[in-house]
């Protein structure tokens, strides 16, 4: 019999829900520095402001930074096309289904990292112990969602598709609440819901992301806010903050652990297994060629299953002027 569900889980989900990839609105949460420019950047809880601000990369701005806060990453993506917001940060897959809908925005900045953290989940209980077992399966997924594009990959290298499982479309909250009733056979997901049922022993991992999705975040903007040379400059600098704060979480990971446990709510244990296994994993990488080519993997695989309407050139959708010195995208994730 499977586990019911424990009364601190959906709480707990519902504030993770501020971090997921799924949902809708925003909410305004200050502004930092000062000066005549003004950069409005679109966060999720416990994301970009988070880590700047623990990082002290907020100090010495001599710009504006307005945050507002939303959902997910395809309103907030919703919000650089309509101009509301400047810039700002999502998954791998946010970007492709924007890029399908036609939305005006570029990717100026990407950071790699393991796929460790994104996984198949099935009940400690589940006699599911193979990706192929999963055909005729109810599986949860958020639509669009970097997991949508893991549960695609996974279920391919395992000589599935799509349409061999239930696919359920639910938004994390409700996804956890039928995953951990029985509802649904397995979940795809990210971190830190990976950590937070593996932590809370309420499931095991059937399979992960590593070696079939590339364990790519961007940063995107408005083109708009690139042509005006002010904003452009601040861009510049912010991703160059935003750079270094990523990679202060490397050698401090029980210290942003708590910081990010506090900001979203999460219990710090689940904050520190995330961190240990996929944010301080994170560095910084060119927007390069190879980068463009595993994007535009994506997209093709979902405009084959019609779910972007047409093909789309994920080249025309970045800017690699910010691209500096860093490294190649393919550099490995440090573990």
């Amino acid at each position: 019999m499977r586990r019911r569900l424990v009364p601190a889980v959906l709480p707990l989900a519902l504030a993770l829900l501020a971090t997921a990839c799924g949902g809708a609105s925003s909410a305004g949460t200050g502004t930092d520095g000062s000066g005549s420019v003004t950069l409005d950047v679109g966060d999720q809880k416990g994301g970009s402001e988070a880590i700047l601000r623990a990082a002290g990369e907020l100090e010495n701005l001599h710009y504006k930074i307005k945050w507002s806060t939303f959902t997910s990453g395809p309103p907030l993506l919703e919000a650089v096309n309509a101009q509301a917001v400047d810039i700002g940060g999502v998954g791998n897959t946010p970007p492709v289904f924007a890029a399908g809908a036609g939305s005006r925005i570029t990717v100026v900045a990407a950071w790699h990292g393991t796929s460790r953290g994104d996984t198949i989940l099935v009940p400690n209980g589940s006699g599911l112990t193979r990706p192929q077992q999963l055909k005729g399966r109810s599986v949860a997924v958020a639509q669009g969602s970097s997991a949508h594009y893991q549960l695609v990959a996974s279920l391919k290298a395992a000589g599935l598709t799509l349409s061999d499982v239930k696919v359920k479309y639910l938004q994390p909250a409700d996804a956890l609440a039928a995953f951990t009733s029985g509802k649904v056979d397995a979940w795809a997901v990210w971190d830190p819901y990976t950590s937070q049922i593996l932590q809370s022993k309420q499931g095991r991992v059937l399979t992960t992301g590593d070696g079939l999705t590339n364990g790519l975040t961007f940063q995107v903007a408005a083109p708009a806010a690139l042509k005006d040379p002010e904003k452009a400059a601040a861009v510049k600098d912010y991703l160059a903050r935003l750079r270094r704060a990523t990679a202060w979480v490397h050698d401090h990971q029980e210290e942003w652990a708590k910081v990010w446990s506090k900001d979203t709510g999460l219990p710090y244990e689940v904050a520190l297994a995330s961190v240990q296994r996929t944010n301080s994993t994170r560095i910084a990488v060119a927007v390069d060629k190879p980068l463009i080519a595993s994007e535009q993997q994506i997209a093709d695989a979902f405009t084959e299953l019609k779910l972007i309407p047409e093909k789309v050139d994920f080249a025309d959708f970045v800017d690699r002027r910010y691209n500096g010195g860093l490294p190649p995208s393919t550099t490995p994730a440090e573990d």
